[in-house]
């Protein structure tokens, strides 16, 4: 974009302004002094033709050609008269007739003006000259005309001259007033060349500690008091900005340290709880083996199921655990980990803890105890399920957790010869945890109580499973995250908060359904599970 500069743009505009007011003002001046010239020439050429016609009156009376020829030859010193006639008005005829007359020299005569002398008694100007008659008169009578014409060439050269003076002076005028403007400039730009200067230092070396200097003309004293406030509120901030960096840098500091400590005993704890899980799964293999040769009891399949919820519990306190821990090193490398995020980080961390070491000792003893007998629970290979022959070896399971059968009884609902193909173990696994939780808070402090537990296909390829209990529900505080981990009403009383997670899990990712909750206080609980699997018989 082109770009003017304000020195320039004062100087046009002044300059600009005294031509105009110079021109307007000498236009005037010489178009009114032309017309006073030309006025006066309007005078001199009326005066001239009375004396012309004063002198010509003796002539006329005694009809002296000669002496009038000779009194106009005396004209000749006069450089404004161009040409002079002389009418006689005939006595007989009362007509006018030529007389005599005066021809400036150099110029041819002029025809005679007969028409024209009564409309010329006063001056007319015409493009070359200045014509005037004026009548001869003797005692009240005309006895002839005299015929006038003058030069304008006096009137041209003045006016050319005082056109001439007027441009001399409308130059030297106008360098004056140049002049006068380079001095007003230096009052004007002066401090606006200091403000420009400022600012550019300001942009160019970031330096915030300059300031404008305060100046006598109020506009640039404002805009300097303005630019220079704003200029501490620049060097504010950044001074704010660099405290807060300072903090920062010193809190990701003093988090980094506290991570890599809290990591280290993580790692520590985690090859620990390894090396129990690898012992586990050693045990768990020994379990398999051993159905495979036994027969399935009662005490042996509450055996199982004391040893697999713990375990199970204890694997998914460890995935989490390794979730959170691996979320936290990526948070870490980014360098966005807040106090708070850090401390939760921690208290997770010592609840699962807590949970895998309760739960593997308690898991380890019972192994220790019992490792000739177990069922598998675990295994996630296809099978044929006949439904009603599968819901009575889960009541065999879990009848060591049982309360009072005839008190609290499990109804089972489903056709008799309902036989599908499904993963056993996770569906076991379920069940049983479904049951047991029913066992431990749904009925505390009831006298009675009732579960019931219906299955039902939807279509060819999906089994829909109700669990319901008429307990004392849900409280309505932990009713919407009841499926998050570690969520228990009996966290004091040693509930671990994990059953309803694992069912989840279970159904959503091993069974590969879903899995709804509805619950109100004081009103039990209904659980509708929906999974695929593969109908073989439903008679």
């Amino acid at each position: 974009m082109h770009t003017i500069s304000l020195k320039r743009i004062l100087i046009y505009i002044v300059l600009l302004v005294t031509s105009f007011a110079l021109l307007v003002g000498f236009t005037v001046n010489i178009v009114s002094q032309v017309a006073q010239y030309q006025e006066s020439l309007h005078d001199q050429a009326l005066s001239y033709s009375r004396i012309v016609a004063g002198n010509a009156a003796s002539s006329l009376v005694f009809n002296d050609n000669a002496n009038e020829k000779q009194r106009l030859s005396s004209l000749e010193n006069t450089s404004f008269i161009q040409h002079v006639h002389v009418y006689k008005m005939d006595e007989t005829s009362n007509e006018l007739t030529f007389f005599s007359s005066y021809n400036k020299k150099g110029l041819p005569p002029i025809p005679a003006r007969f028409a024209k002398l009564d409309k010329l008694t006063t001056p007319q100007t015409n493009d070359n000259y200045i014509e005037v008659s004026q009548p001869v008169v003797l005692d009240d009578e005309v006895i002839g005309y005299v015929y006038l014409r003058g030069s304008l060439e006096q009137a041209r050269l003045f006016m050319w001259r005082s056109i001439g003076i007027a441009s001399v002076v409308f130059v030297l005028t106008l360098l004056l007033c140049w002049l006068i403007t380079l001095r007003l400039r230096k009052t004007i730009v002066t401090p606006l060349d200091s403000v420009v200067d400022v600012i550019s230092q300001v942009a160019r070396d970031k330096n915030y500690s300059l300031r404008l200097a305060p100046s006598k003309l109020v506009e640039f004293d404002m805009m300097a008091h303005a630019f220079n406030t704003m200029l501490d509120r620049v060097q504010q901030h950044i001074s704010r900005q660099r405290r807060a960096e300072e903090e920062a840098s010193q809190l990701n500091t003093e988090l980094e340290r506290q991570v890599t400590q809290r990591t280290q005993a993580l790692k520590e704890s985690n090859s620990e709880l390894l090396k129990t899980l690898e012992q586990l799964h050693q045990y768990q293999g020994q379990l398999v083996e051993s159905e495979k040769m036994a027969s399935l009891g009662d005490m042996v399949a509450g055996i199982a199921h004391e040893v697999n919820t713990p375990i199970g519990l204890s694997v998914t306190a460890s995935t989490l655990l390794q979730d959170k821990l691996t979320i936290m090193q990526e948070k870490f490398d980014e360098k966005r980990i807040s106090t708070s995020e850090f401390e939760r980080f921690l208290s997770d961390c010592d609840e699962n803890l807590q949970i895998i070491y309760r739960n593997l000792g308690r898991a380890a003893d019972l192994v220790t105890s019992f490792k000739q007998v177990a069922v598998d629970q675990s295994s996630e290979i296809d099978r044929d399920i006949h439904i009603p022959s599968f819901m009575n070896d889960v009541l065999i399971s879990v009848k060591p957790r049982r309360l009072d059968p005839e008190k609290f009884p499990i109804r089972i609902s489903c056709p008799e010869g309902l036989t599908v193909r499904a993963k056993a173990g996770p569906l076991n696994q379920v069940l049983i945890n479904l049951i047991v939780n029913s066992m431990i808070h749904a009925f505390e402090g009831y006298s009675s109580g009732r579960v019931d537990i219906s299955f039902t296909m939807v279509g060819d390829d999906k089994l829909e499973m109700v669990y319901t209990d008429n307990g004392k529900g849900v409280p309505s505080d932990i009713n919407r995250k009841i499926f998050d981990p570690f969520v228990t009403t009996k966290r004091g009383s040693g509930g671990s908060g994990l059953g309803l997670h694992l069912v989840y899990n279970l159904v959503t990712q091993v069974l590969g359904g879903n899995i709804h909750f509805f619950s109100e206080e004081k009103n039990g609980v209904e659980f509708i599970v929906r999974f695929p699997v593969t109908l073989v018989s439903n008679a």
